[in-house]
């Protein structure tokens, strides 16, 4: 990666421009940095890196009624083809990408938020359809995508199981699961059995092995294996931009039911170091751009 000076995103009619904060940084950037996602979306070069933005609305085109220029903001910011960024300084997105940010969050949280906590959200209330008095069984619970849906999961009134490595386990446990397992000790599903629902967030055998502790008849939702489908009440999830989701995540965010976890902050010019750390797998929460 490099640092490139860039025109202004254009303000088309129903675009809201966004003078960037912060940045989440997301597994997916490195992947599509690395040319993983190559054969999944159109790539116009020079290519910029990241989809996740908190900042202040800088102009909106003649067609944007709900935004105006100074609202704080937050959004999802993936687009057909992939070419904009939001390690960036301005970002333009359609008005159906924005929403107003937690009044409560910081723009490091708030930027840390859409991609990881609506992917959460989706898999939770849209492919599962987690109903208060379920059991759930959440693999890498201490990530960013995990510690959302550990959350979210219990504020649905579901009871929460976990795996995360043994450091991590008072972790979760604070974010409101009932049982943190250590998937490097065993099998899972010797641990954990007959829960009603499965997240899976890592693939592999390590799903092989979270779908063994489902109960006959029970649902499953996995962000990275699509084979998931292949069973009954399987659902493999790529989330979607989504504005009323951010504007429910804002409300249930400053109500107190979930937190975000922040591991770590870095400038604009340090976004390789983020990629070098997050690279590594084993992130506690989410990482962090901080532009302005």
């Amino acid at each position: 990666m490099q640092l490139m000076e860039l025109p202004d995103p254009p303000v088309g009619p129903d675009v809201v421009v966004i003078d960037i904060k912060a940045a989440g940084v997301n597994p997916v950037d490195w992947k599509l940095r690395n040319g993983g996602l190559a054969e999944r979306f159109k790539h116009h070069f020079p290519v910029g890196i990241g989809w996740d933005a908190a900042g202040v609305v800088a102009a909106v085109g003649p067609a944007v009624r709900d935004f105006k220029p100074g609202d704080e903001v937050y959004a999802y910011c993936r687009k057909p083809a992939i070419e904009d960024g939001t390690y960036a300084e301005k970002i333009g997105v359609p008005r159906a990408q924005v929403a107003h940010k937690p009044e409560r969050a910081s723009f490091v949280e708030a930027g840390a938020m859409p991609l990881a906590a609506l992917t959460a959200w989706e898999c939770l209330t849209e492919a599962l359809e987690l109903q208060a008095g379920e059991s759930i069984l959440v693999t890498a619970a201490a990530g960013g995508v995990g510690h959302f849906a550990v959350q979210l999961a219990r504020a649905l009134g579901a009871e929460v199981y976990a795996t995360a490595s043994p450091a991590k386990h008072d972790f979760v446990r604070e974010l409101g699961a009932t049982e943190v397992v250590d998937y490097t000790a065993g099998s899972v599903a010797d641990a954990i059995s007959e829960v009603d629902t499965v997240f899976d967030i890592v693939g592999g055998d390590a799903q092989a092995d979270a779908l063994g502790a489902l109960r006959d008849g029970g649902r499953a939702v996995s962000i990275i294996d699509p084979s998931v489908r292949e069973r009954p009440g399987g659902f493999y999830v790529f989330v979607q931009p989504n504005a009323a989701s951010l504007r429910e995540l804002a409300r249930r965010f400053d109500a107190g039911e979930f937190r975000v976890e922040i591991a770590e902050t870095f400038p604009l010019e340090r976004a390789a170091d983020a990629h070098r750390l997050i690279e590594d797998g084993h992130v506690r929460g989410k990482l962090v751009v901080e532009v302005g």
